[in-house]
């Protein structure tokens, strides 16, 4: 499949990463790390770019977001043009699709189902309606694909990082009523966790049993996290990055006292990574 003829002259931005798209991927003259790769091969790529998306905007490094948008819409444009070879579908046909679901998804901002239409001045509706109404409307378009099992579990997506998928799994459960209303009740569970793991881990139990009462308090941590209308998963990404940025500045001043990493005790360790803490004002965690 050749690559199609535009003007790149008039060619809009989104047409020229589409035709760059197309020429890379060119039987003859394209790139042979990208013409040998299949839907399969790049959803590693399209995970860790939407990683990184989320990385730039936890760290606040908006002057980077831009470049980290691009590499992730890429992954769309390299998906989309793989299908095109093969005749499952088209470009627009992926944003026509995109756009029909969100004006559905919408009806308190498009009453008439359509792009034009527009609510009467005045005309408002609570964010709990909102919400209600998004989740009845996901729920119609997977009857009428069939998609509804005998669970409603059976409509979870596969593919989720642990993490988003035990936050995902405590959403679907909660919407249905199995879930505590305050957040001091999970705070109690997992202090009961934590308790039975302590029991495993001083009682020398086998690593199995540990790692089920770990995973028991590692899904409680989820669910106190949600409790609080946090992502686990910024939460994780946060607590990497201090981590980070503590072990770097304990590092640093080993590095200064002439010390390698190999030579200083764990208590030279300790002492650097509590003034590490006590420089970023952060000594109470």
């Amino acid at each position: 499949m050749r690559s199609p003829d535009i003007d790149l002259r008039t060619a809009t931005p989104l047409e020229r990463v589409r035709y760059l798209m197309a020429r890379l991927r060119e039987p003859e003259y394209g790139c042979p790390w990208d013409l040998k790769q299949t839907y399969e091969t790049i959803v590693p790529f399209t995970i860790e770019e939407a990683y990184e998306v989320a990385d730039t905007i936890a760290r606040g490094d908006f002057d980077h977001l831009r470049e980290e948008l691009g590499d992730l819409l890429f992954q769309v444009v390299f998906y989309t043009q793989m299908a095109e070879e093969e005749g499952r579908f088209e470009f627009d046909e992926v944003l026509a699709e995109l756009e029909q679901k969100l004006v559905r998804r919408h009806p308190h901002v498009f009453p008439q189902g359509t792009l034009e239409s527009r609510i009467e001045p005045g005309q408002t509706i609570s964010e709990q309606a909102i919400k209600a109404n998004w989740d009845s409307i996901k729920q119609q378009e997977k009857a009428a694909k069939n998609q509804l099992g005998e669970s409603i579990l059976d409509t979870m997506p596969g593919g989720m990082s642990p993490l988003k998928r035990a936050h995902k799994l405590q959403t679907v459960v909660a919407k249905k009523g199995f879930d505590w209303q305050e957040p001091e009740r999970v705070m109690a569970k997992l202090e009961e966790e934590l308790g039975e793991l302590g029991a495993e881990v001083y009682g020398h139990a086998p690593t199995r049993l540990v790692a089920d009462e770990l995973g028991d308090l590692m899904f409680c941590c989820v669910n106190l996290a949600r409790h609080y209308k946090l992502d686990p998963e910024v939460v994780m990404m946060k607590a990497n990055q201090k981590f980070e940025q503590r072990f770097r500045a304990l590092e640093h001043a080993l590095k200064q006292q002439g010390v390698s990493l190999e030579e200083a005790s764990l208590e030279q360790m300790e002492l650097e990574w509590q003034r590490a803490k006590l420089t970023e004002g952060d000594a109470d965690d």
